[in-house]
């Protein structure tokens, strides 16, 4: 079994980065986001990026880092709201952006982990999501063309892995973790802890060790939250 993992996401990530690269990135906001490589990707300086992530962070936070420094040529994503760097980048013209609804952007990840070239939808037909693409009607009822997503780089932030690279994601986290890894041509992995093989359930694996080339324990995290809400104590 050769070793999957590295001492820290700057070796993880050695010879794999490169200027106009496209990188798909798991996780939701600050849910499941691989920090420690997107930290080493803001410190490689490689610039001129396509990203697919459901979102960019927010400011200074996750992906929103690599706004700040520039680094981001276009976004693939659904939600883009907590992030105002983004939008001003957006409305100046800075940074190119192709909205996907949720849904699609999952499946777009998936379809290209799984070779599947492009599928059709009803998400988006009639709207500006659908200008551009093929549009066929399926029992008389319309359907837009969606292209696969096939990335040069997958970074992805898991739970538990064991050392053959088997993943487990922790509840949400799982979200656009898991169709991430798959469409990425390597998958550079974070995690919070790393067993020893047999240590995780076979039937409770998420992510096939198949997927995963490169492996680092990102520990300790700092738990961050984008809204704290909280109610009043009582009297």
């Amino acid at each position: 079994m050769a070793n999957k993992i590295y001492a820290d996401a700057a070796a993880a990530l050695d010879g794999l980065l490169f200027d106009g690269m496209t990188i798909a990135a798991g996780g939701f906001g600050l849910c499941g986001i691989p920090e420690r490589l997107i930290d080493a990707i803001v410190a490689s300086g490689v610039k001129d990026l396509t990203i697919a992530s459901n979102n960019a962070g927010i400011d200074n936070e996750g992906l929103g880092k690599l706004l700040r420094t520039r680094q981001v040529k276009k976004m693939i994503s659904s939600y883009v709201g907590e992030n105002k760097e983004f939008e001003r980048q957006y409305l100046a013209g800075e940074l190119e952006v192709e909205f996907c609804p949720q849904g699609t952007l999952a499946e777009r990840m998936r379809a290209g982990g799984a070779g599947i070239p492009g599928f059709y939808t009803k998400t988006g037909v009639g709207t500006k999501v659908a200008e551009g693409k093929e549009v066929k009607s399926f029992d008389g009822e319309d359907y837009i063309l969606e292209r696969g997503i096939r990335a040069d780089l997958a970074i992805i932030k898991g739970w538990k892995a064991d050392e053959a690279g088997n993943l487990v994601f922790r509840k949400t986290a799982r979200n656009f973790n898991a169709p991430a890894a798959t469409c990425g041509k390597i998958c550079v992995a974070e995690v919070e802890e790393i067993v020893p093989v047999g240590s995780l359930d076979a039937d409770a694996i998420h992510l096939p060790s198949i997927y995963v080339k490169r492996l680092i324990n990102g520990s300790p995290y700092d738990k961050k939250i984008e809204f704290t809400t909280t109610r009043e104590r009582a009297a």
